[in-house]
């Protein structure tokens, strides 16, 4: 599988708000992280990928199938867990499997059993005496048992403890293992992301301010901190983003080699997928 996602040009226009131009692959073997602020248009994005929302342009291939004109069977192959979570408080978990079972074609009762086995959730207790946690977990067990080929994420980990972060991002990894499956995971939780994700897609504002392999972000891009007067000697183009405080200065430093050849006495420190989020945007609100 080359791409289990690929984004070509999506709009959708809420007259408030816009989502332009959106552009983005999701690879097979790979986890995309897609982070940006309230608002930014991440949930839109995912909307608009799972046919909840119509378009208003742009193209959406799912495991190189169009996402409307196959929506039917791409949808088989597809597991998706949001920030709430969909089953009423009244089912149980075997009453999840009993719908379920009905919906997907390749249902497993032994790998959702084991899940829940897995995960320390009660076949028959009652949804609303479950934590948070217990209610997310039951919602991947469920996405993952009918055995699909891409996971599309919505805040999975929000809102959970570390303990329980951490176990569910370990099943992420574990489903990746096989290069056929892929996933896309939206989160707030950039440190979530910088420990699984392969790549990372930044929208702002409806459109996509950066994206890139995980790696080379973090290893290209820098942390600047300096004086006033040393911001206002560095030539601009080589920053994408600056924020002045009332005891110094900070700025995202687009190549922190180059920048560390022209500027040798100024220190640049390795920034953080948080840090480059935040002084992007403020370097597109300064424009």
């Amino acid at each position: 599988m080359k791409n289990a996602i690929a984004i070509r040009g999506l709009r959708k226009d809420y007259g408030a708000f816009r989502l332009e131009d959106v552009s983005f692959d999701v690879p097979g073997g790979a986890i995309v992280g897609l982070i940006g602020e309230n608002g930014a248009g991440k949930s839109t994005t995912i909307k608009c990928i799972l046919n909840l929302i119509r378009r208003d342009g742009g193209e959406i291939a799912l495991l190189e199938r169009d996402n409307i004109a196959d929506e039917r069977q791409v949808k088989q192959d597809i597991g998706v867990v949001l920030d709430e979570s969909t089953f009423h408080d009244t089912l149980r978990p075997a009453d999840v499997e009993a719908i379920l079972r009905r919906l997907y074609r390749t249902w497993d009762r032994a790998l959702f059993a084991a899940y829940l086995e897995k995960f320390g959730l009660p076949r028959n207790k009652l949804i609303k005496e479950f934590s948070r946690g217990m209610k997310m977990k039951l919602s991947i067990a469920a996405a993952l048992a009918h055995r699909p080929r891409l996971l599309i994420l919505d805040e999975a980990t929000s809102g959970l403890d570390p303990v329980v972060r951490d176990e569910i991002l370990d099943e992420f990894l574990g489903f990746i293992a096989d290069e056929d499956h892929a996933v896309l995971l939206s989160s707030h939780i950039t440190s979530d992301l910088e420990k699984v994700a392969d790549y990372i897609v930044y929208l702002h504002r409806g459109r996509v301010a950066l994206q890139g392999a995980k790696d080379e972000l973090l290893d290209t891009y820098g942390r600047l901190a300096c004086t006033k007067a040393d911001l206002a000697a560095v030539d601009p183009a080589l920053l994408a983003g600056s924020r002045v405080g009332q005891f110094g200065c900070e700025a995202l430093v687009k190549n922190r080699r180059e920048f560390c050849r022209r500027y040798p006495g100024l220190t640049v420190d390795p920034v953080t997928l948080d840090e480059i989020m935040v002084l992007t945007q403020k370097g597109e609100e300064s424009k």
